[in-house]
């Protein structure tokens, strides 16, 4: 598994400003050609795993993921009740990186270790109203931090603009940590969330909604 870990990193030292296309406002039903559509101009794909609970709407599990056929690493975003139960068989399926909610977890280093033995990358994340005093404590133990900036649950909702004040205040003391955020994220929204200081933009709608999806990608990263 740690070739996976060092495939990842490897990713990020390549690319400063990073997209990663949340699949879930891809074409189920020809996941792999709109997936193939974007894997030329994106550095990651991101997996929202929703289990009807923890946010209200289901998405896909490990079985699914197993036939993703992409050679960009899988960043699955855990959005669930109890996590820590399905490491594993995210794992076996392919994710590069695991993202849990600090909202699901009671003891985020213990499941930090277990993400890391299993040999990939970890993440949290949390929900627009959860402060950010409540993961200050395990930031230096993550590789990504994931700002929510809509009410997780569905795509194409509008971005919330007080996220940018957690991604200064992060940015401002971690400087080399990967900050993502996922939520209205769009060519009108990136550069502020940009500016503020976060480098991996996660954006579905926007991105697979576009006429041309290599422009989209381009707008994104600040280059269209």
């Amino acid at each position: 598994m740690q070739t996976a870990y060092r495939k990842l990193k490897t990713w990020k030292m390549a690319n400063k400003i990073q997209i990663s296309p949340s699949i879930l406002s891809a074409d189920f039903g020809q996941l792999n050609l709109d997936i193939a559509s974007i894997e030329p101009y994106a550095d990651s794909l991101h997996v929202d795993v929703m289990d009807g609970h923890f946010v209200p709407n289901l998405s896909f599990g490990a079985p699914v993921i197993r036939w993703i056929k992409t050679s960009l690493p899988l960043e699955c975003h855990l959005m669930v009740e109890n996590p820590e139960q399905y490491f594993e068989a995210f794992v076996k399926a392919g994710a590069h990186s695991i993202i849990v909610h600090a909202e699901t977890v009671k003891d985020l280093p213990a499941c930090f270790e277990k993400l890391r033995d299993l040999g990939v990358e970890v993440g949290v994340s949390i929900n627009p109203e959860t402060p950010i005093f409540a993961i200050l404590s395990v930031l230096s133990q993550v590789d990504t931090v994931l700002l929510m900036s809509v009410h997780p649950g569905f795509g194409g909702q509008e971005f919330i603009p007080e996220v940018l004040d957690k991604i200064r205040l992060i940015r401002a003391d971690y400087p080399d940590l990967d900050i993502a955020v996922d939520g209205g994220v769009n060519a009108q929204t990136a550069p502020a969330i940009i500016e503020a200081g976060a480098n991996i933009l996660i954006s579905g709608s926007y991105i697979f909604g576009a006429p041309e999806r290599e422009e989209a990608i381009k707008k994104l990263r600040g280059e269209g």
